[in-house]
């Protein structure tokens, strides 16, 4: 064995040049997080304070009612604007920290361990991420059910009611603003209306349809059991993260290398009004 190398690589992996390997190799497994996952892509960014404090909040405005002209100048003043702050708790503590063995870097050497091993604490995280995203719809949004029994017809009465939507907050919702994410097996029986139907503007070979009525769809593996669909706005989740690195550190009374990524992270539909969840039927 050459123990030479071994104890090279100990000393590069505890050494400046690992340390920002794996700072270089975590921003961009957070970078990833935050562009390329459903909760990344769609979960709400207009949130005011600081993670590291404990909470931030997400803020609703309520629609200004027009008036006569004239009725501000009478009165003396404009209408108050009416905000609803919705508080979104950093209670979520998570850990993606790993230890390997210094007679293991043999194979890899530190960049090559660094790399693989940083690229699976990301697909974890991105995973696990999706998954609370979608939880916290379903555990806060609107439960959605209709009359009609075709995949196809369902989620365009889904669409529909969605764009219908009127309260203090909304008058309408427009179609770039919605998204319809499908279990698996819903993705499949629409899948399978598409591939039945004469569609000339859409090629039923691709994996994701893309768009159905207007707006974004796709299928997901993490929502959770029990719902064929979910419709939501852009920014109906709020979930913000506070990453940091731990960089690697030898375990006492061991030759083995610990590091890895903490996530303090919370989770809330900031605009249950604006979630639509399916059960599956007899779920």
């Amino acid at each position: 064995m050459d123990t030479s190398r071994l104890g090279a690589l100990s000393i590069e992996l505890l050494g400046s040049e690992a340390k920002d390997k794996l700072a270089e190799e975590y921003g961009k497994v957070i970078e990833n997080i935050t562009t390329e996952t459903v909760a990344g892509k769609y979960s709400n960014k207009d949130l005011s304070g600081d993670p590291t404090s404990g909470s931030v909040e997400a803020k609703r405005f309520a629609n200004v009612k027009g008036q006569k002209y004239g009725t501000a100048r009478k009165g003396g003043a404009g209408q108050k604007i009416k905000a609803q702050n919705v508080v979104v708790p950093i209670d979520d503590d998570v850990e993606y920290i790993e230890e390997v063995e210094e007679k293991d870097l043999k194979m890899y050497g530190v960049g090559g361990l660094i790399e693989k091993r940083t690229a699976n604490h990301g697909l974890s995280a991105s995973i696990d991420n999706d998954v609370k995203f979608f939880q916290a719809m379903a555990d806060e949004g609107t439960e959605f059910s209709c009359t009609e029994t075709a995949i196809n017809k369902i989620v365009s009465k889904a669409i529909t009611t969605m764009r219908k939507t009127k309260n203090d907050f909304v008058n309408g919702v427009p179609l770039q603003m919605i998204k319809v994410a499908f279990s698996e097996d819903a993705y499949g029986e629409i899948r399978d209306w598409l591939d039945t139907t004469a569609k000339s503007n859409i090629d039923t070979s691709i994996g994701e349809v893309g768009r159905f009525h207007g707006v974004d769809v796709f299928s997901t593996v993490n929502m959770p059991d029990g719902y064929d669909f979910m419709v939501f706005i852009d920014g109906a989740v709020a979930q913000p993260k506070h990453p940091v690195i731990y960089n690697p550190a030898q375990i006492e009374f061991s030759k083995a290398i610990g590091f890895g990524l903490f996530i303090d992270m919370g989770t809330k539909c900031v605009t249950p009004d604006l979630v639509l969840c399916k059960k599956t039927a007899n779920a």
